[in-house]
């Protein structure tokens, strides 16, 4: 494939950021809590706004800041959480990253590609403990092209376990493809692409990126633009932070979102914001250039949820259970839970090898351990899909969403994919403790209507029924 960046826009503007950052320094905190009463309507917040909340140093409007994004994140997705597994196919890789246990001069790291029977293997075992929607994570190797990568989300779609088991929505994280690779993607049925700039910084970009097809950094900051082109209208971004200043991060994070809105009249469905863990071979991944405090970090959250009020946001087992429960609090909409970070890695007997993953997992608990804690902090779990199956995506979503939408038909039916996963997954303490949740989540359906329906499709679901949605 021939890498073309004749047409590719330069939309991160560095000075920009800065002068924005050297603008919001030192703010006043009537200007902070001005800000918060702004973001409190969800209507978003402009870089400068972004800027002043993060450059806040006044514990106590921290804390004002993490109620105030608790309560948008809760006025606009109630108590539901989503969750996916990811699923990693191939661990070969042509790039040389500084930060990546995949890194292609990593000589310690046992090489892997998936085959068919390989996929399909790993999926039961996904779907067998009670998964329906993952994301399919790919290094990057010339031979190793769209073609193949439609092909391995097929193999997905097609393994059905025994129980009620099939993965209804496989979303992507591979490297940035050409139009007619993206193409490719979604004629298939791609869910999400996922693609993270990892920094938006140029000159850091250059140093972490030392060959490969990755160090066009142009290349890679356009990918969602293609991949739109190509009609996939649900994309996800992403930075490592670590990398470099989390402020700057943040605010090129916003720009990025502001051209795809701007360009395709549609943000990213979500955004990733994951932290450096230390990687197998990776001297950078053990002592990040630009460390961030565990309450700084938590401030990233919050703030990306005052500032794109509407957008998933994902948080993975890179981050441990005890601080997961805090950042979910303040703003996160999607987890992953049971991960494992290599090709054969669920079916692999062994549960931690750090001489074959991408990073440390800081999350190691099994699935339903997972499940049975956000239900215990009064979370509801969703595997639901119906938006995707019915079209509500991109910018629909988007329009839906802004209305209540995400409430009025979300909810229900994450009641009802968790009744499924009750019925078929779940330990007996998992079950007993979903059951007594979901028995009051039906009593407080205000709507009668509602109420009916969802009690009525929720029998059906018991009776062996599988897979209803409104």
């Amino acid at each position: 494939m021939l890498i073309d960046t004749s047409t590719a826009k330069d939309f991160i503007n560095e000075d920009a950021i800065w002068a924005t950052i050297e603008k919001a320094d030192t703010p006043d905190p009537a200007e902070v809590r001005d800000i918060l009463a702004k973001a409190a309507e969800r209507k978003g917040l402009t870089q400068y706004e972004t800027a002043v909340l993060l450059q806040n140093t006044d514990k106590d409007l921290d804390e004002e800041i993490f109620s105030t994004a608790m309560a948008v994140k809760q006025g606009i997705y109630g108590n539901r959480l989503v969750l996916f597994a990811p699923l990693y196919i191939t661990n070969e890789c042509c790039n040389k990253c500084a930060y990546c246990g995949f890194n292609a001069d990593n000589d310690d790291l046992d090489r892997r590609t998936l085959n068919d029977a390989e996929i399909a293997s790993e999926t039961r075992v996904l779907e067998d403990l009670g998964q329906k929607r993952l994301l399919l994570v790919y290094g990057e190797h010339p031979r190793l092209d769209a073609k193949w990568i439609a092909h391995t989300m097929q193999v997905v779609y097609d393994t059905i376990s025994e129980k009620s088991g099939e993965i209804r929505r496989v979303n992507v994280n591979c490297a940035p493809l050409d139009v007619d690779g993206f193409r490719a993607l979604q004629e298939t049925g791609i869910g999400t692409y996922q693609c993270f700039q990892e920094t938006y910084h140029r000159k850091t970009y250059e140093k972490v990126h030392l060959a490969g097809r990755k160090t066009n950094y142009l290349w890679r900051l356009n990918a969602l633009h293609r991949a739109q082109e190509a009609g996939i209208d649900d994309v996800a971004m992403g930075a490592l932070f670590g990398l470099y200043d989390h402020r700057f991060e943040m605010l090129a994070l916003l720009q990025h979102a502001e051209q795809l809105e701007k360009d395709w009249g549609v943000g990213p469905h979500t955004i990733s914001f994951p932290r450096m863990e230390p990687a197998l071979g990776s001297e950078m991944s053990y002592d990040p250039p630009y460390a961030i405090s565990k309450h700084d970090f938590k401030k990233v959250v919050a703030i990306l949820r005052l500032a794109v009020p509407y957008t998933g946001l994902i948080l993975t087992t890179r981050e441990n259970a005890e601080y997961r429960r805090e950042l979910i609090k303040v703003g996160v909409s999607q987890i992953s839970g049971g991960s494992r970070t290599y090709p054969g890695a669920y079916t692999d007997p062994e549960y931690d090898r750090p001489d074959v993953q991408q990073f440390c997992v800081g999350d190691n608990r099994s699935f339903d351990e997972v499940i049975r804690d956000v239900v215990e902090q009064g979370y509801l779990p969703s595997w639901c899909t119906a938006c995707y199956r019915l079209g509500r995506t991109g910018e629909h979503f988007m329009e839906l969403a802004k209305k209540g939408f995400i409430q009025k038909f979300c909810h229900p039916n994450a009641m009802m994919t968790f009744n499924e996963y009750l019925n078929d997954y779940a330990s007996p303490e998992t079950r007993e403790a979903g059951r007594l949740f979901l028995e009051k989540e039906l009593k407080g359906i205000g709507d009668e209507k509602t109420h009916t329906r969802i009690a009525e499709r929720m029998k059906r679901i018991d009776a062996g029924e599988r897979d209803l949605y409104f």
